[in-house]
């Protein structure tokens, strides 16, 4: 199994979209002795940059480190706090959980009394501090403020494991473990991690017409086919990282799709292809940088995402790593 004390570093640090300094920062420390510089755009997307042997061509690896999250826009006489949406908010998976601010205040984000769980909504929960009334809350946050669900990270059978936000710290996990891991550097690579991909994949716009990368591979977690009452989907935990084809904000590059099967069935690591109807990733915003590039994407099989409990299958992603490392290797035309 792949080493996870860096995945739990990751995981634990803040990082709500648009206040990613806690885990860029994390990230920042324990990449910098694997390559040239590390540096942040003035975005807030962090990038660190390996030299290459040849500084030909350019790649990029792009893994958005941000979360889903909430933004206080309002509190209420009795010391309750209203909040707005940060990202993809699954309001059912979200509610009666505990959250926690930058500043060290806790809470629990609970849904109106007597609210139906189909109606659970930005309008329908607040969160409670245990403030007596809206001057002992102010003391402790204010508007603008941002909290996140309290991360988790649990082992469960085998080598497989939950928790949040595993989206997309796996994916700033993997690139970092190919940075670390990679015998050569054949061209000049750039390992970037986004900012704002949760509200619209925004930060890797931004870093890609910065870099200008003739190649370039998103990283991020996937659905999943292999649960109760699925939707036909071909992609299953265990079976490998998903190689995306399409999704609803791109089709990806023949050449790189090619170059990672390559290399899957050269070092025999076991593969799957992903097809997706809707959604999408920081792919679509390599793909279309200055002059555009030759993009692809990895995903990882993940079942219940954008909930406390996404669960992974290690033995996905420690091939996600090998064939990332393989594309460092490899010397790029």
């Amino acid at each position: 199994m792949a080493e996870i004390d860096f995945l739990k570093k990751f995981v634990k640090a803040s990082g709500v979209s648009g206040d990613e300094s806690g885990v860029a920062g994390v990230i920042a420390k324990e990449i910098a002795p694997y390559v040239d510089e590390v540096y942040m755009d003035p975005m807030g997307s962090l990038i660190a940059h390996k030299k290459g042997k040849s500084s030909d061509k350019k790649l990029m690896f792009a893994a958005h480190m941000d979360e889903i999250g909430f933004m206080v826009n309002y509190i209420t006489d009795e010391g309750y706090l209203r909040v707005s949406k940060i990202g993809g908010i699954n309001f059912t998976a979200s509610s009666f959980s505990h959250v926690t601010f930058n500043n060290g205040t806790h809470g629990v984000l609970v849904p109106e009394a007597r609210t139906a769980v189909q109606s659970y909504s930005p309008e329908k929960v607040y969160v409670d501090i245990g403030a007596k009334n809206k001057k002992e809350a102010e003391k402790h946050v204010k508007i603008g403020d941002f909290c996140r669900v309290v991360p988790t990270f649990e082992k469960l059978c085998g080598h497989r494991v939950c928790g949040r936000p595993i989206d997309n710290r796996i994916g700033c996990y993997m690139i970092f473990e190919v940075a670390k891991r990679m015998r050569t550097c054949e061209n000049d690579t750039y390992f970037v991690f986004t900012c704002q991909e949760e509200v619209g994949v925004r930060g890797s716009k931004t870093s890609a017409f910065e870099i200008g990368p003739d190649y370039g591979v998103a990283v991020d977690i996937g659905g999943a086919g292999d649960v109760i009452n699925s939707a036909p989907f071909a992609v299953v935990l265990g079976a490998g990282p998903a190689i995306k084809l399409k999704d609803g904000m791109v089709i990806c590059h023949k050449k790189m799709v090619e170059l990672m099967r390559d290399i899957a069935k050269k070092d025999s690591i076991k593969y799957q292809l992903e097809i997706l109807e809707s959604g999408g990733t920081d792919t679509c915003m390599l793909q279309q940088a200055r002059g555009g590039c030759v993009a692809g994407a990895i995903s990882v099989p993940t079942r219940y995402g954008h909930s406390g409990v996404e669960t992974i299958d290690m033995d996905d992603v420690e091939g996600g790593i090998e064939i990332m490392k393989g594309i460092c290797e490899t010397v790029l035309d």
